[in-house]
């Protein structure tokens, strides 16, 4: 697992090459992430190196080439893509609900708020709808949304206060982003992991410890599938 330095230069020098094909220098990686010499830069390259994320390129000055993303990532990155192309809906000034909704938009109940750090009390009553883009919702199934409290899940592309729209289901697979009810009485969103017949709840913020329970504490309610985000 990549610290958040690390993850946070690999999407700095990732962005930087999709937009103009020539790798940062250290000085501007420096600048970024906001530390106070390339020295240590120079160790976050030699990290992501030796996990296989960069690979530098001999007898080329400042060449680095990207090998792989974490998978998280790359669900943001495409998140961050698809808002190009019309996949993110912003609602300047007004609630979804509160506007007319065009014929060959989706739509799906918004459930209220959902802890993305300490978990709260269980959502169980819809309190508006949400328009989404076409094409955004695929396949059969029930969808929900939820808006985010909290800051657990960012280094996933999850901030507080975006909207997460949910698939409901009642199963998932290690690694998948999902609802979870914990006690039938707490709600939150985090990473499901199954470790030694326990479940554990990863957040993607060093600054949260994961849970660990028993099986039998813990519902899956459903499974994150899209993200929408508002820009004030």
């Amino acid at each position: 697992m990549l610290t958040k330095k690390q993850r946070d230069l690999l999407l700095f020098i990732h962005e930087r090459l999709q937009e103009t094909d020539v790798p940062p220098s250290f000085e501007e990686m420096k600048d970024a992430l906001g530390l106070k010499s390339k020295s240590g830069i120079h160790r976050l390259i030699s990290g992501l190196e030796e996990r296989g994320y960069i690979e530098r390129l001999p007898h080329r000055a400042r060449a680095l080439e990207i090998k792989r993303l974490p998978e998280n990532m790359q669900r943001e990155t495409s998140i961050a893509e698809s808002a190009t192309t019309n996949n993110i809906t912003e609602f300047p000034n007004a609630s979804p609900s509160g506007q007319a909704m065009p014929a060959n938009m989706d739509a799906v109940p918004l459930y209220g708020k959902i802890a993305a750090g300490t978990p709260i009390e269980a959502i169980q009553h819809e309190s508006d709808t949400i328009p989404l883009p076409p094409g955004m919702i695929s396949g059969s199934g029930e969808h929900y949304a939820l808006t985010i409290e909290g800051d657990s899940m960012v280094n996933a592309g999850i901030h507080n206060e975006d909207t997460v729209i949910i698939k409901r289901c009642d199963t998932a697979e290690n690694g998948a982003i999902i609802v979870a009810l914990v006690d039938d009485q707490e709600a939150t969103l985090k990473t499901l992991r199954r470790a030694g017949g326990k479940i554990v709840l990863e957040p993607e913020n060093e600054d949260y410890e994961p849970r660990v329970l028993e099986p039998e504490r813990v519902k899956i309610q459903g499974r994150l599938v899209g993200l929408l985000r508002s820009y004030h």
